[in-house]
């Protein structure tokens, strides 16, 4: 049985509850969703497309903290407030994931935390 490794970075917001950054177990990293806020905890904006790119830039952070990028990315998760902001989420998330994009599941919910627009998790490959 492998161990897990608990990754954690000050490149972006520490964890709100009871949970890490990431954890690295064998060579996959899972990254906790990201929420739009600063590394000092303060949230970006109240605009989609930047929320966005703040949770998007914590996922990198992350990322890098545990030894991936996000070219090494298999898997996302996008969570999202309202549907109708897809196309502006879809249009930040597609600048990051350019080349052979991770597969993705782009899911509406009624509420997430801390009010925000947008939270994004993944799974990565070392």
């Amino acid at each position: 049985m492998s161990e897990k490794k608990i990754i954690s970075t000050d490149r972006a917001p520490a964890a709100i509850g009871a949970y890490s950054q990431a954890v690295v177990a064998g060579d996959t990293v899972y990254v906790s969703g990201q929420i739009p806020f600063t590394p000092e905890g303060e949230l970006v904006s109240e605009d989609v497309a930047e929320q966005t790119e703040q949770s998007l830039e914590n996922l990198r952070a992350i990322l890098i903290e545990a030894g991936a990028e996000l070219t090494d990315v298999v898997k996302v998760t996008v969570f999202a407030a309202d549907m109708d902001n897809f196309s502006r989420i879809n249009d930040i998330y597609a600048d990051y994931f350019q080349e052979e994009p991770p597969a993705r599941a782009f899911v509406e919910v009624s509420r997430l935390p801390k009010d925000v627009e947008v939270e994004i998790e993944a799974v990565a490959v070392l």
